[in-house]
């Protein structure tokens, strides 16, 4: 679904995977352009001031359109919480900035910036995860995270619906990515067990250069496994 030459927009660009990604696209010989979005850039965008993401849209929209756009922001933990294991564990103020950063704030990126991808084809991913699929859940635990996930795969298969009929050459997909040295993996032996970054980013892009029309709305793992909702 990406022309010969595309141009690619990534939301978390700061981050872990998004600036891998970055890396990745500015040395790809037919990406013509990548734009990141993050807490710093100008525009800013910024989950904790959920106006930054129409005002970045505002900043784009008259320009040139996008094949490619991958929103990599997430959070699993922070400096005052970590993921739960138990019902005990359970409190509003986690769930509520779970569901915002995972769930919330992707869904009003793409009500925005879905509509700035070409008219003629291209790609919207979102990076989810594999522990919010209800039917793989197996272990419990990580209450507020795998909801919110869970919530992320809805809302981007109910998106997908929508556009299918209004853009009919864009493909929605949740994304996978695997675990992934960084910050978010390290407190669960991410550094043992992870992946480098650069080597998740080209595996994430290879995945989404494979999809197909048919495919929108999908759940699929950077390796191109469909993952059950």
């Amino acid at each position: 679904m990406l022309p010969h030459y595309f141009r690619a927009l990534v939301l978390g660009s700061s981050g872990t995977i998004g600036s891998a990604i970055m890396r990745f696209l500015e040395s790809h010989p037919h990406c013509e352009q990548v734009i990141g979005l993050n807490r710093h850039s100008v525009p800013a965008i910024n989950y904790d001031a959920i106006d930054s993401i129409d005002s970045a849209y505002e900043a784009l929209k008259t320009g040139s359109r996008f094949h490619l756009i991958m929103n990599t922001i997430g959070a699993l933990h922070s400096d005052h919480f970590m993921p739960e294991k138990k019902l005990a564990d359970l409190n509003a103020s986690q769930l509520n900035q779970q569901f915002m950063t995972n769930a919330i704030g992707p869904a009003l990126c793409i009500k925005h910036f879905s509509q700035l991808i070409d008219p003629a084809g291209g790609i919207y991913a979102n990076l989810s995860a594999k522990v919010g699929s209800i039917e793989d859940n197996r272990l419990g635990g990580w209450y507020s995270y795998r909801a919110s996930k869970a919530a992320l795969n809805m809302l981007i298969k109910t998106a997908s619906i929508e556009l299918r009929r209004t853009k009919p050459y864009l493909i929605l997909a949740a994304i996978h990515p695997g675990t992934v040295k960084s910050r978010l993996s390290r407190p669960f032996r991410g550094d043992e067990l992870g992946r480098e970054p650069d080597v998740a980013a080209q595996e994430i892009f290879h995945t989404l250069e494979q999809l197909e029309l048919k495919d929108s709305g999908c759940f699929k793992s950077y390796s191109g496994e469909t993952i059950p909702w």
